[in-house]
């Protein structure tokens, strides 16, 4: 039995990817320390780990101990360093789609599209219909991504 709880994401990484130890090996806190939407995201990380994750998924969250005895009977025996790869992607900000979102009435992501659409100009309108005065546009429309 193993004697350390609450194994943390990088310890069920581990876990799966070095140690391969048997669930039964782990307390009732560990297991339900075993996040199995984060673990999926980090593996697929891995160039080489993309079709057995996507595999994985296919399994409902709840079968904990099957996706892990998957995951530690497919993926090879070795230490690895998965990279969390974020996102490069720049969003407005949220004052200004606030105001788009007001406007139309459209969720959060569909007014990063309206934004597209609507170009600085039809941004401007909006935020003179609201009151904004020209400083403040200016320094909403500064990182104004379009």
């Amino acid at each position: 039995m193993k004697t350390k709880t609450n194994l943390t994401l990088f310890d069920w990484l581990k876990e799966i990817t070095l140690n391969k130890h048997k669930w039964s090996s782990f307390s009732d806190d560990d297991k339900s320390s075993f996040n199995v939407y984060l673990i999926n995201r980090y593996l697929s990380m891995n160039q080489d780990y993309i079709d057995i994750v996507n595999y994985v998924q296919m399994i409902p969250y709840t079968e904990k101990e099957r996706i892990y005895r998957i995951y530690c009977d497919m993926i090879p025996k070795k230490n690895v360093w998965l990279k969390y790869i974020k996102t490069d992607k720049k969003r407005n900000s949220d004052v200004l789609l606030h105001y788009v979102v007001k406007q139309y009435d459209v969720s959060f992501k569909e007014a990063e599209e309206y934004i597209y659409f609507l170009g600085k100009e039809g941004i401007i309108d909006i935020l003179t219909k609201n009151g904004i005065d020209e400083k403040e546009q200016k320094k909403l429309l500064k990182n104004l991504i379009i």
